[in-house]
């Protein structure tokens, strides 16, 4: 007799934004002509930067030529893309070494693989509000979960606890959903934490390029004693608008090991396992992303969300509603107005002002009484949504 893995069981109903997407279908078959402000779902709107297509119409030709065409890629990333990637991490005064990082496509996929290379009795520390994906995952691998508390007492940026006892923690800084950064002291605090109780960081940096205050960092690795204790898992869909495009890429130091294995040659013996690799025409793409001008123009596009991120700032302010983050992040993380809890305030905004946001309990009980607005989405919308949320409260 077959048998499922029966921790699939442990898992609620349905994922968040497959929720969020049927209660919005269920409102356009009932209002078809109602055009919805989309400020939910992180999902870039913005066409990848011109340096990137030219890069891949170059990569499309090279495979239509023999003397230039590629089959297989090595597992692992093409030597091009790495060494683009470690000239990215030498620009901010981290020294990597080309085979620490491997391609990816993208990080919430190996969000979920890099799982493997733990053991299926480890322990993993949740700060929540956190990406649904994180607990999930972890249910699905049968780890025992700390969900740790991040709220306004701390900046939803807590420190570690030294009486809890974890083998995997997570940290996302930019942190979705909250938009909130851990500063120097506060990382470093959780890298001297899981190098005394022998755990591991998993790094999640998929935002690092909206960052603008000085004494953020950008890595894991710009703190000292990181590289014995930390993964860092990156992604272009938001940096270069690889959403649709799918381009990423993990680091794992070589010194980084547990119990005599290191864990930079697991990877290696996973990717070679279980994948193909990231083909080349995509890795090209990506590589472009790090040059001069693929930087300038990438910045520009972030630029684009960061001025969304401040209209919807400034009508929050008109209207006397606290919030987190759209500074160093796409995420602003507000308090529901009116004491509504989160799941009430999305059915308001949507009935009221045809505003789709994401409930902040969706992303664990912490996030109740809260909610999260994306500042990816078009110019045009996003200035017609500041209007609205200042016509619904901004005389409260």
């Amino acid at each position: 007799m077959i048998v499922p893995n029966l921790h699939y069981g442990e898992l609620k109903d349905s994922y968040l934004f497959y929720n969020i997407a049927q209660k919005v279908n269920n409102y356009l078959s009932e209002h078809p002509d109602a055009h919805l402000l989309r400020l939910g779902i992180g999902d870039v709107t913005l066409p990848l930067c011109p340096e990137v297509i030219k890069a891949l119409h170059g990569a499309v030709e090279d495979q239509s030529r023999k003397e230039t065409f590629h089959g297989y890629m090595s597992e692992c990333g093409a030597e091009f893309f790495r060494e683009a990637v470690k000239g990215y991490y030498a620009s901010r005064g981290v020294a990597l070494e080309a085979d620490e990082i491997f391609v990816s496509s993208g990080a919430s996929d190996e969000l979920g693989d890099i799982l493997d290379l733990f053991s299926p009795d480890s322990t993993a520390l949740v700060m929540e509000p956190a990406y649904p994906a994180y607990v999930d995952a972890n249910i699905m691998a049968g780890h025992k979960l700390i969900r740790f508390p991040a709220g306004k007492e701390n900046g939803f940026t807590p420190l570690p606890d030294e009486s809890v006892d974890a083998d995997i923690v997570y940290i996302c800084s930019p942190n979705n959903p909250t938009g909130a950064v851990f500063d120097r002291t506060k990382l470093k605090a959780w890298v001297d934490y899981a190098n005394k109780k022998g755990a591991i960081i998993l790094f999640d940096a998929a935002y690092e390029a909206f960052i603008e205050e000085e004494n953020v960092p950008h890595s894991i690795f710009e703190i000292e004693g990181s590289r014995t204790c930390a993964i860092e898992i990156c992604s272009l869909s938001k940096t270069a608008g690889f959403t649709g495009t799918r381009c990423g890429y993990t680091v794992i130091p070589k010194e980084l090991s547990r119990g005599g294995m290191c864990f930079n040659s697991m990877w290696v013996r996973n990717r070679t396992t279980k994948t193909n690799g990231i083909s080349y025409i995509l890795q090209r793409g990506a590589a472009a992303v790090f040059t001069e001008e693929g930087q300038k123009q990438v910045k520009e596009n972030i630029a684009v969300y960061k001025k969304n991120a401040a209209v919807l700032m400034e009508a929050l302010d008109r209207c006397g509603i606290p919030y987190y983050g759209g500074k160093n992040a796409p995420y602003i993380w507000l308090r529901c107005p009116r004491n509504m809890g989160s799941w009430e305030f999305f059915e308001f905004l949507l009935k009221e002002a045809q505003i789709v946001g994401t409930p902040g309990e969706g992303f664990g009980a912490c996030g109740e009484g809260y909610f999260r607005f994306s500042s990816f989405g078009s110019p045009a919308d996003t200035v017609l949504t500041a209007k609205k949320l200042v016509d619904l409260f901004g005389n409260e």
